[in-house]
């Protein structure tokens, strides 16, 4: 796995043994500094096979259509069908930013029940499970060497600071089970934990 940073999110590359997904791309109108960043990683757009949000808010999807106009295919997990358009608004005021909005119809559109199979098809042994607790479409890729990319769920250690986040600590309990060894966040530091999901 590739951490990629050129902006305010972090952003993924998973390398599989015959093909690569990106998760997330951050904000609109930095596709240069992506390119600099995949240089430097020596990676190039024609290496990425498919692209997958963590969520469609507007700093996790700005690229996507221009990545998909290059060849790389959209993964739509199936909470995800309808989302697609849920930062076009947002962008549609910054308009020099040139924010493509995404085609779904486009997308090739996965079960959760068949995110393993899929996985392993190209390489990558891990799942892809929903955590709805900070977006509806929200969804966490939980990889079998204890890595879990969780995108904006709000850290473990916040949830003592809700009164009531049943949904929020459901998410959590759903990510421990899979006892992940680092936990990687869109907008913080990864975390470690040991392997019992103990920090």
């Amino acid at each position: 796995m590739i951490k990629l940073r050129y902006g305010n999110t972090n952003t993924f590359l998973l390398q599989g043994t015959s093909q690569t997904i990106l998760i997330d791309t951050g904000y609109a109108g930095t596709l240069p500094s992506f390119y600099k960043c995949i240089k430097e990683h020596g990676v190039k757009v024609s290496d990425i096979t498919y692209i997958l949000a963590t969520h469609y808010h507007p700093d996790h999807i700005g690229l996507i259509s221009e990545l998909m106009e290059q060849g790389t295919e959209l993964l739509l997990m199936e909470s995800q069908v309808g989302s697609t358009g849920f930062s076009d608004r947002i962008f549609a005021r910054e308009q020099r930013l040139c924010y493509k909005p995404i085609d779904a119809s486009k997308a090739r559109v996965l079960k959760f029940s068949g995110s393993r199979q899929f996985l392993d098809s190209i390489g990558i042994a891990g799942e892809i499970i929903s955590t709805p607790s900070h977006s509806s479409d929200s969804i966490s890729v939980i990889l079998d060497d204890g890595t879990a990319i969780v995108g904006d769920l709000e850290p473990l250690e916040y949830l003592a600071g809700y009164e009531d986040n049943k949904a929020l600590k459901a998410d959590w309990d759903k990510v421990l089970g899979y006892r992940p060894k680092v936990i990687c966040y869109a907008h913080a530091n990864e975390q470690t934990y040991q392997r019992d999901g103990s920090g």
